[in-house]
């Protein structure tokens, strides 16, 4: 089996856990992914692109931002494991977007095409249920973030983010895992150094 193949299963593996594919489905699936490389440090999506792919990473982390009053705030980490990673107001309006996506480590990601995936979920239900799971997904974590940042202390914060995503509290620099938490680095080293 080809690699291409190996790794569209695995995203629907992953995506849709409950729903077995046809095998032909998997295979039409493969046949639309398509995979980039990134250099540490890469632009991954640039400020004022249209986001027309959701991006699925097989190696590596990425780190959406923006820029305000000159400062860069994270928005999103995600790494392997993460789901789906998209700018959703530009995915959908096809609008220019206002994040940047940057490859915080050397990266493979794979690109799945919106255009052909709206398509192909015209017609075929196994593509249709795909493509809306991952927007699902997308969502549920969007709300999770957001309850979590209305919600819970700084110190609850960085512990459910340790419970969600154990790789990313351990490969992200702290100034970024600061900013996606809403909080100062001088809090977060308070909050990292007593015992959760």
């Amino acid at each position: 089996m080809s690699r291409q193949f190996e790794i569209a299963k695995q995203i629907i593996e992953e995506t849709c856990p409950h729903r077995k594919l046809k095998l032909e489905n998997i295979r039409l699936f493969a046949s639309v992914i398509q995979c980039k490389k990134y250099h540490k440090g890469d632009i991954v999506l640039a400020e004022g692109e249209v986001c027309s792919n959701l991006l699925y990473i097989e190696r590596g982390l990425l780190r959406q931002y923006y820029v305000k009053h000159g400062k860069d705030m994270t928005e999103h980490l995600s790494c392997e494991g993460s789901g789906v990673v998209w700018c959703i107001e530009s995915y959908f309006r096809r609008t220019p977007t206002h994040l940047l996506m940057e490859a915080l480590e050397p990266s493979i990601v794979w690109e799945i095409p919106r255009d052909i995936m709206e398509e192909l979920s015209e017609t075929n239900c196994d593509m249709s249920c795909l493509y809306r799971r991952f927007f699902e997904d997308s969502l549920i974590l969007s709300q999770v973030k957001a309850d979590m940042l209305r919600f819970e202390s700084a110190k609850d914060r960085y512990a459910r983010l340790m419970q969600l995503f154990p790789e990313i509290v351990k490969r992200a620099p702290l100034t970024y895992i600061a900013s996606y938490l809403q909080m100062s680095l001088e809090t977060l080293s308070r909050v990292r150094s007593s015992k959760i």
